[in-house]
């Protein structure tokens, strides 16, 4: 089978009078997006006019959930029970969810986002709420998980779909973790750096750890953050070295499917 993989960026997360991120350039470029859905970013007008723009541009929407945490970007860890985690899960969902509706389409995911999604990644019992939480309310929906994490073996435990997210501008630790914000060297910064990590992650299925090991990965999909301000040339070159590596580059749903069918051959 041909190799596939899904492009996507997280927005939808200015809200109120405040503006971030290039969000219809950035639509152009992708294939998923990941929409805040008011916790950590975002409010209802920023979420409808984001959905709007996405189901016109034919890019897949999914539900970008977090932690209630405006002020730090849902980047702080917070303390809730798996039965908070799963609510708030089906609430941000939900809203969504709404708007998808209003516009037409169909939410076709879910990706937590920022300290919610770092520690999904490690802790299975915050993993498997989030996948309670998409077995209840969206069955056939996919979750976005980072490769080789808790949230992919809680996935397949619930039964629901998962597609492995890797990250282009992020660095990763030994055990396939992402490097913290507060560590020197967690974000990539040299496009061409990027690119040659995308390649190496989608065809050899490899990344080199911070510490310079390389370690196993899948890519089913790969994040550029929407609110990095090379987001747009980044999405470009990546895209476009992709197509120049005999990569098809097709939205989620897609991946998915080809996944599976190579699985039964």
């Amino acid at each position: 089978m041909a190799f596939m993989v899904d492009l996507n960026a997280d927005m939808g997360e200015s809200f109120g009078a405040y503006a971030l991120g290039s969000d219809e350039e950035l639509l152009n470029h992708i294939t998923s997006c990941n929409i805040a859905c008011g916790f950590h970013a975002g409010d209802y007008m920023v979420m409808k006019k984001t959905v709007t723009m996405a189901a016109v541009k034919n890019v897949a929407v999914g539900a970008h959930i977090g932690f209630p945490d405006l002020q730090g970007f849902g980047r702080r860890a917070m303390q809730f029970s798996t039965e908070e985690i799963e609510n708030l899960t089906i609430y941000q969902i939900g809203a969504l969810q709404a708007f998808a509706q209003a516009s037409g389409i169909n939410l076709k995911h879910v990706k937590p986002h920022g300290a919610l999604y770092n520690m999904a990644a490690t802790d299975y019992n915050i993993a498997r709420a989030i996948a309670e939480a998409i077995k209840k309310v969206m069955p056939d929906g996919i979750l976005l998980a980072l490769a080789n994490s808790e949230m992919v073996k809680a996935a397949h435990d619930v039964g629901i779909k998962v597609a492995q997210e890797v990250f282009a501008d992020r660095a990763y630790n030994p055990d396939g973790t992402l490097v913290s914000r507060s560590a020197v060297g967690s974000t990539i910064h040299d496009p061409k750096e990027a690119v040659n990590r995308v390649l190496k992650m989608v065809l050899y299925k490899k990344v080199t750890a911070i510490n310079d090991e390389d370690i196993s990965i899948n890519a089913d999909s790969i994040c550029v953050h929407g609110d990095n301000p090379q987001a747009i040339d980044l999405t470009r070159a990546i895209r476009s070295a992709l197509q120049d590596n005999n990569v098809n580059v097709v939205e989620l749903s897609q991946v998915i499917q080809n996944s599976n069918q190579s699985r039964s051959l």
